[in-house]
């Protein structure tokens, strides 16, 4: 029988989800900073305000200390600290004042867990209809799925360490299929 642990409540967004270990390592994150900055990206307006190359479709890419997702033709997300959300903030609804755009942080909206070790594409294959084997599924992709049923994101960090994000709501059910799907004995033997 698994022990979930409790989830110490302080707030409404502050939940405690301890680490684990099975055959691949599970931790969470909940202090990322998370901002999606929605519009028209191929407009020069937009170019203009990020001062860098956007990713490319299905792509995360490293940009001045923070990650930049490609989440949807008119949608990115910005991963970075807490504290870098609120200057990150002023200075795109600046730039984009004149233009349709959306700029919100969802830092408080959204959870991020990691899984690590050798067999984290097992751990995903498991729970989302993606093809994750090696040469279909590499660092730098992200995804928008489902897990199980719920609706998330993830992306390699490396070939062994995958980040996935959901809705904060769906934490707790999330964190305990994570537990479920990276038990000892639970392997799959997919790609070894």
């Amino acid at each position: 029988m698994i022990n979930w642990g409790e989830n110490k409540m302080t707030d409404t967004k502050d939940r405690y989800f301890p680490n684990r270990h099975g055959y691949v390592a599970l931790s969470s994150d909940l202090s990322m900073g998370m901002l999606t900055v929605r519009g028209d990206l191929s407009s020069k307006a937009f170019k203009n305000a990020f001062e860098f190359e956007l990713p490319d479709t299905l792509t995360i890419r490293d940009v001045n200390g923070m990650r930049v997702a490609w989440m949807s033709p008119d949608e990115l997300l910005f991963l970075c600290t807490r504290e870098e959300i609120k200057v990150l903030m002023s200075k795109f609804r600046a730039a984009l004042k004149n233009q349709h755009s959306c700029v919100a942080d969802v830092s408080d909206a959204r959870c991020v867990f990691t899984l690590n070790g050798s067999r984290v594409r097992e751990v995903v294959a498991k729970l989302a209809p993606v093809a994750v084997a090696p040469g279909q599924f590499a660092p730098g992709q992200i995804r928008r799925t489902r897990f199980g049923q719920i609706a998330a994101a993830f992306w390699m960090q490396s070939e062994e360490e995958v980040k996935i994000t959901c809705f904060r709501s769906f934490g707790s059910y999330m964190y305990k299929q994570l537990c479920v799907s990276i038990a000892q004995g639970s392997e799959l033997d997919l790609w070894s």
